[in-house]
């Protein structure tokens, strides 16, 4: 009886968060998309308040006039996009551009804009930009070394001595989805890769960090398995533990997850994810999209439905928590846009 009521205890609690968050925005960053096709967007809060904004976009995925491109949300208003990025090596040769990820540095205050070049996602190399302006400018691409890709989509998470791990991927020819961690330190001039499970039967890619209140951390992936799978590091991510299932479906489509802040010890992980099924083929799976809360990273609890659509595409999110505690998301809309929501919980909209 006792563990019943522990139980019912959990559920009405869960219940009770899902209530107190509700969706305060939801647009479109485009007015006039400036491409046929866009996808895999990023999203950052600069120093000065505003946000910013990256995805690829061109004439359709994997098409060599694929660019990154960039805009900025202040006062109530998104800039209009431009490209920050291409993938002409030279005269005769372009490749697209692949996965943008925004990133600021927690000492040198520099914002970098991580992304992809090559002909395809087993074939591709790491780029960067920088930007030590809040994004009003930007240097020119930079390579990252040959064995090192970058955060392959999701945001790197920064240690409290200041090295950066980067939550990266590979996808190979034979398809193997493999996950591992690169490691640099905050000037990205030494790096260290780290394996995830090598040896695993799971097929991963695309990992989300978390960071827990007890210093563990989590990596939360897309999988081939049917369901978003987890791995642990008690030691700063020097080490991982083996691939497990989490409670949440995954039918072949990139998540992204957060831990929360908030004003009591509590610790509670964010994640948007895609809740259907795995279908015939991978786009079957992406017409809905939720938020759910979990306590222990394993188990979720839905919050917030942000797309409940019978086709097309509404995938690829991407989420931040902002100095004012708002929760951000942006991802791919269809295909043709960037699609923006801000979810906001009661005891925020209180304390204004």
């Amino acid at each position: 009886m006792r563990i019943n009521l522990l139980v019912f205890h959990c559920l009405l609690t869960f219940c009770c968060q899902a209530q107190s968050w509700r969706i305060e925005k939801a647009e479109l960053v485009c007015a006039q998309p400036p491409f046929n096709s866009c996808h895999a967007s990023t999203l950052l809060e600069a120093p000065n308040g505003q946000l910013l904004f990256a995805w690829f976009g061109g004439t359709a995925e994997g098409k060599d006039d694929v660019s990154i491109w960039f805009c900025r949300y202040a006062k109530g208003k998104y800039s209009a996009p431009v490209k920050l990025a291409d993938g002409f090596i030279n005269d005769s040769l372009r490749y697209p551009t692949w996965n943008p990820v925004l990133f600021r540095e927690r000492f040198s205050k520099n914002i970098y804009l991580f992304y992809k070049v090559g002909p395809n996602p087993r074939e591709w190399w790491g780029m960067y930009i920088r930007s030590n302006n809040e994004g009003k400018t930007w240097s020119k691409p930079i390579r990252l070394p040959a064995n090192i890709l970058g955060p392959i989509k999701n945001k790197p998470f920064q240690l409290a001595n200041g090295d950066i791990l980067f939550p990266s991927s590979t996808e190979a020819e034979n398809g193997r989805w493999q996950v591992h961690i690169e490691k640099t330190d905050p000037h990205l001039e030494k790096f260290t890769l780290i394996p995830v499970d090598s040896s695993s039967l799971f097929a991963v890619i695309q990992p989300s960090i978390v960071h827990h209140a007890n210093g563990q951390l989590q990596l939360l992936c897309r999988s081939k398995q049917g369901a978003v799978a987890s791995a642990w590091s008690a030691d700063q991510g020097r080490s991982w533990t083996q691939w497990q299932k989490t409670s949440l479906p995954n039918p072949n489509s990139g998540t992204d997850a957060i831990a929360l802040m908030h004003s009591t010890k509590q610790d509670q992980s964010l994640i948007v994810y895609n809740p259907d099924l795995p279908g015939r083929e991978w786009w079957e799976g992406r017409t809905k999209l939720r938020v759910a809360l979990s306590a222990d990273g394993l188990h979720w609890q839905d919050i917030a439905v942000l797309e409940d659509q019978q086709t097309g595409e509404y995938s690829y999110p991407s989420v931040i928590q902002t100095r004012d505690r708002k929760v951000h998301i942006n991802y791919t809309y269809d295909r043709k846009n960037i699609k923006h929501v801000v979810l906001v919980k009661n005891d925020v909209l209180a304390n204004k």
